[in-house]
């Protein structure tokens, strides 16, 4: 395969991942908290010589998560909650702690405070949340600080990366943060509220064509390239 093809063949790549990626957004355009994510293309140039123009190739190695505010829809649970503005709330799971914008909580069996998959909810210093069974009306104040019947519980604590590029999607609404999460210092929780994703449908629409039709026009240019070596061959073997 010659320079054009090689070219062409890195791009498509790139472009399959992005319609991948593109296409997750859209499936959930309605998941609680969800963040929509875009691809980093980078180009990678290597000279070929005097002779010779020098070699451009795409890679598209990089994820970039958007931190957009999504909507808040109000649900009226005691322990629905939405982040008005910055931060993630921390969740422990067995590969480690996690963040997200998921505020749907639940108590379990041990009355620990819990996402729906089981993952235990931290406060501000790292440990469990404990909602007692017998407990009355629950409040959860602007800062995050829990109450029953007028008794503090705990504080849900948010952080956001100290570097926004180390915040990676790990799966569904979970995120990973590869550095040093720090805590925000003037969390805004909303009770009774549940963020929205943040993908705005006719956007990531618009690109799933785009980028399809991107995809299209380059699998037609390595297909005619083919042919036109097909027939070099031919010719010079005559």
């Amino acid at each position: 395969m010659d320079n054009a093809g090689y070219t062409q063949l890195t791009r498509q790549s790139g472009l399959l991942r992005e319609i991948q990626l593109v296409a997750n957004n859209i499936a959930n355009i309605s998941t609680t908290g969800f963040r929509r994510e875009g691809l980093l293309f980078s180009e990678y140039v290597q000279g070929l010589g005097h002779q010779e123009e020098s070699l451009s190739m795409a890679a598209a190695r990089g994820h970039q998560t958007y931190l957009t505010q999504g909507s808040l829809t109000m649900t009226n649970g005691d322990l629905d909650v939405g982040i008005e503005g910055e931060g993630f709330f921390t969740i422990q799971t067995p590969n480690g702690d996690r963040y997200t914008r998921a505020g749907h909580f639940i108590p379990n069996q041990n009355g620990e405070l819990v996402t729906p998959d089981g993952h235990r909810v931290l406060d501000v210093g790292g440990a469990p949340i404990f909602i007692p069974p017998d407990a009355g009306q629950i409040g959860i104040a602007r800062d995050g600080t829990i109450s029953a019947d007028g008794q503090p519980l705990g504080q849900l604590g948010l952080v956001v990366p100290e570097d926004p590029s180390q915040l990676t999607r790990e799966t569904g609404v979970l995120h990973n943060i590869t550095g040093n999460a720090v805590p925000v210092e003037n969390p805004n929780i909303l009770q009774g509220f549940l963020e929205e994703s943040n993908v705005n449908p006719i956007s990531e629409m618009a690109r799933l064509i785009e980028v399809q039709r991107a995809y299209e026009r380059g699998q037609k240019f390595l297909e005619s390239e083919d042919e036109r070596i097909r027939n070099v061959i031919s010719t010079l073997g005559r």
